[in-house]
């Protein structure tokens, strides 16, 4: 059989980098098996559906470059992708559990579960609507048939629940976990269908992965305790149940916990792979492409927190991973997100870029400060200070001083490194710097000036740097006048010496 996989996220909110991390698990495996990955969305419960969250899973693969054979926005073979589009066909199956004795109608209210939770409170137990408890409550088999057919017809609210078997161990075998078993006398039914005709996700879920040919579930561990229900309704239905596995936790940097969405920018990175502004409360947080991550780097990260190719390679590219890729070396504890190992993995995919890309990134800025190069020259510049760029959106902030002279200059470099007689030696040193001569002339000429007056090498130097740039960062200062040229290098320097003048 065709290995066939699904992500089948709800529209509830921002895509969290967890859920990346699931969908890339699943991209993976269905890859290296010859499979098929499909995108489904799950919106049963329309009362926490968030407007945009659907567009914005969506545009977050395209970023990530997750591609999907089959599901929403795509199309295929088991149309439509989308829950709320397919809840005509749900009824019939909760049907069919009730008419094989797998589910029942309950119809007690909000008052009367709330009435039995504090009865059992009152004697230091915890309510739960199980095959211990079922019997006491308001029901279809607790009550008459036609008074249940006469609630019905007459509109009354109901939901229908899962009928657990009484006393049965539910065996399951997890790729990542290993055997789970518990028995149905710890389980409670499960709500599987509400009266306003929609599904809950138990139900839904399993029937979607059915009907669409799910030959494994790969999820995070959050949802290891519904694999008991998932499982017994397989067994319900007569159908053969998909593999399962479970994910680790993504937890916070300390490892206390799991990285939730309330984390996003709290911790001081992002949570979500793209900006998210909240349609609700207005509130924005940030995105992995927006903070300058590429998405190579984010793939590569997130593919080694829970997953070792039992290799001391750090690096693949996305075939790469498909390559390597087993679920068997999938951990079963929780990974800690490392934030620096995240700058780790950009730094190196930036060092990695071409710097026509970079240059291509770094073009539009230049353009909204009304600066304009020539594109070899902005290339130059690139590759200059490539290699201190951590971020895509650190590249201004890394070459501005080389496309725009400095309007200020830094106080603590000024005081530490403008002595008295600095603005004299760098006239001097200025006539040496000229066409007429090479960048290896000029630095020996320079160099040649220093040693005979006896200067300070460390001060001279710096404080020429600081009236190119404004401050003691930048390139070799040789290669910087080369890229600046004569005539911006000397009104650099004599605009610095106009500025900052002579000190005590």
């Amino acid at each position: 059989m065709k290995v066939r996989v699904r992500f089948a996220p709800s529209p509830t909110g921002p895509l969290h980098i967890g859920g990346v991390r699931t969908a890339l698990y699943n991209y993976l495996f269905a890859k290296k098996n010859g499979g098929d990955l499909l995108l489904r969305i799950e919106d049963t419960d329309q009362g926490r559906f968030v407007p945009g969250a659907e567009e914005y899973i969506i545009e977050s693969f395209k970023w990530l470059g997750i591609k999907f054979d089959e599901g929403v926005g795509i199309g295929g073979p088991h149309a439509p992708y989308r829950q709320s589009e397919r809840k005509d066909l749900y009824k019939k199956f909760a049907d069919e559990l009730l008419e094989k004795g797998f589910a029942y109608y309950a119809f007690d209210s909000a008052a009367d579960l709330e009435a039995k939770r504090k009865e059992f409170e009152a004697v230091k137990k915890t309510f739960q609507y199980d095959v211990n408890t079922r019997l006491q409550m308001c029901n279809s088999l607790t009550l008459p048939k036609d008074e249940v057919e006469k609630r019905i017809s007459n509109g009354e609210q109901y939901v229908i629940r899962f009928k657990y078997p009484e006393n049965e161990d539910v065996v399951v075998d997890d790729l990542i976990r290993g055997t789970v078993k518990i028995n149905t006398s710890l389980l409670d039914d499960k709500v599987l269908y509400k009266s306003d005709g929609m599904p809950t996700y138990h139900l839904a879920n399993v029937v979607d992965d059915h009907l669409m040919e799910i030959t494994h579930v790969i999820r995070g561990e959050e949802w290891l305790p519904s694999v008991p229900l998932h499982a017994m309704l397989y067994k319900a239905f007569g159908w053969e149940a998909p593999r399962f596995a479970h994910l680790p936790l993504l937890l916070k940097p300390d490892g206390n916990g799991k990285l939730s969405k309330r984390d996003g920018d709290r911790l001081g990175f992002p949570v979500f792979p793209l900006e998210w502004h909240d349609p609700k409360s207005g509130e924005i947080s940030s995105g992995y492409r927006e903070k300058g991550y590429l998405p190579e780097a984010v793939i590569n990260f997130l593919a080694l927190l829970g997953w070792n190719s039992g290799t001391e390679q750090e690096f693949f590219t996305l075939d790469e991973l498909v390559e390597n890729f087993s679920i068997e070396k999938i951990s079963k504890s929780g990974a800690k997100f490392d934030l620096e190992k995240a700058k780790w993995f950009n730094h190196h995919y930036i060092q990695q870029m071409p710097d026509s890309a970079l240059a291509d990134l770094l073009t539009p800025v230049l353009a909204a400060k009304n600066l304009s190069f020539p594109q070899e020259k902005v290339l130059k510049g690139v590759a200059m200070i490539k290699e201190r760029v951590h971020f895509t959106t650190e590249l201004w902030e890394q070459c501005h001083y080389l496309f725009e002279a400095p309007c200020s200059y830094d106080e603590q470099a000024v005081k530490k490194r403008w002595k008295h007689g600095t603005p004299l030696h760098l006239t001097e040193i200025s006539k040496f710097i000229d066409e007429k001569y090479s960048i290896s002339q000029m630095h020996d000429f320079v160099m040649d000036y220093i040693q005979s007056n006896e200067l300070n090498m460390g001060q001279i130097m710096n404080s020429f740097r600081l009236a190119l740039v404004g401050e003691t960062k930048g390139p070799d200062l040789f290669t910087l006048i080369d890229f600046l040229g004569v005539d911006e290098t000397k009104k650099r320097l004599f605009k610095a010496i106009d500025v900052i003048g002579e000190r005590e």
